[in-house]
């Protein structure tokens, strides 16, 4: 258990001692932090809030959206854009770039988000969450165009999310490691309670859409099928199932404990890639994933080392645990 240190004592000692960001990148990553907070209440009054349920549209994606889904998008954009710290704004809710007005500074970072992940569990009162990415603007870019944002994921500067369960959870990033902060709700402040987090290399448990299996290339379900014959089989041990059908809640489990996340492609569209979403969700858990000694690919190459082509691009994800996500990596490899 560490010292009650808040994240604004923790993100000073990283600008100050440890040299590791700038005093523009603490303090948007403090607006950041205050925005998850505001989501996380509106969050915990459910239907006394009237939050819940189906707004009646749809976002860039053609996914319908939830009534928190808008607020969420509304309550980052609202706290990012008057701060001095950005220059352009990215929503997965969003079709194009949001551009800081001229009225307000403008910074020298681009955000990107899901304003809140596993919309579908809202209901149900299931863990979500809230995903972010910070990139560091071009050098010597003069205007603000969706170009600036097509960043490989390992430029990125921050990335972290803010999960609302039983805790309100922000996990973050900045290159030195993953740190774990707990929003004391008497207090109004997010207080470090782990560092340094670490993923074992190997584990027992997989977290997977068992439901499409009839969908999936021969690697993935040679993968499972081993895992499925347990200690009779090749790999000589039981394993677990879990499954969310949140990746925020499934990424801090195994943050916490180790396992291995996939999300793979599959011949229901064959044309995509994969379901997630490159900027919004693999980059930054990736990257989280990584820091915290674990790995992330596509099933063929690193996910922060593919390089984007469309700010709402899509990619396979199968990250967690080093040598089971190696594992996985050598079956597609291998065809």
């Amino acid at each position: 258990m560490t010292s009650h240190i808040s994240l604004t004592r923790y993100l000073i000692e990283q600008q100050r001692e440890a040299g590791k960001i700038p005093a523009q990148l603490r303090l948007l990553l403090e607006v950041v932090a205050r925005a998850c907070k505001r989501i996380s209440l509106t969050v915990n009054k459910g239907a006394l809030g009237s939050v819940l349920g189906s707004a009646g549209s749809e976002n860039v994606q053609g996914e319908v959206q939830k009534k928190l889904d808008i607020i969420a998008n509304e309550v980052l954009i609202e706290a990012n854009e008057w701060g001095g710290h950005l220059a352009a704004m990215a929503s997965e809710e969003m079709d194009a770039i949001y551009v800081v007005p001229n009225r307000f500074p403008k910074g020298e970072y681009l955000l990107l988000f899901d304003p809140l992940d596993g919309s579908s569990n809202i209901d149900v009162n299931v863990s979500i969450g809230t995903i972010f990415s910070v990139l560091k603007m071009p050098e010597d870019d003069r205007g603000v165009d969706e170009g600036d944002f097509l960043q490989p994921g390992r430029q990125q500067v921050a990335a972290g999310y803010c999960i609302y369960g039983p805790q309100t959870v922000l996990v973050l990033t900045v290159g030195d490691g993953v740190a774990m902060f707990t929003l004391d709700r008497e207090q109004g402040s997010f207080v470090l309670t782990e560092e340094k987090l670490r993923i074992p290399e190997d584990t027992k448990e997989f977290a997977i859409n068992m439901s499409n299996m009839r969908h999936w290339a021969p690697p993935v379900r040679r993968y499972i099928d081993e895992c499925l014959q347990g200690k009779d089989g090749p790999r000589g041990k039981d394993f677990n199932m879990r499954w969310v059908a949140s990746m925020v809640a499934d990424v801090h489990r195994i943050l916490v404990r180790g396992g291995i996340f996939m999300y793979p492609w599959d011949k229901r569209e064959p044309n995509k890639p994969g379901k997630l979403r490159l900027m919004y969700e693999a980059n930054p858990m990736a990257w989280l994933v990584e820091q915290a000694g674990g790995a992330a690919t596509n099933g063929q190459q690193r996910i922060l080392d593919i390089q984007p082509s469309q700010l709402h691009e899509r990619v396979s994800v199968i990250l967690g645990s080093k040598n089971e996500v190696e594992r996985v990596t050598s079956y597609h490899t291998a065809l």
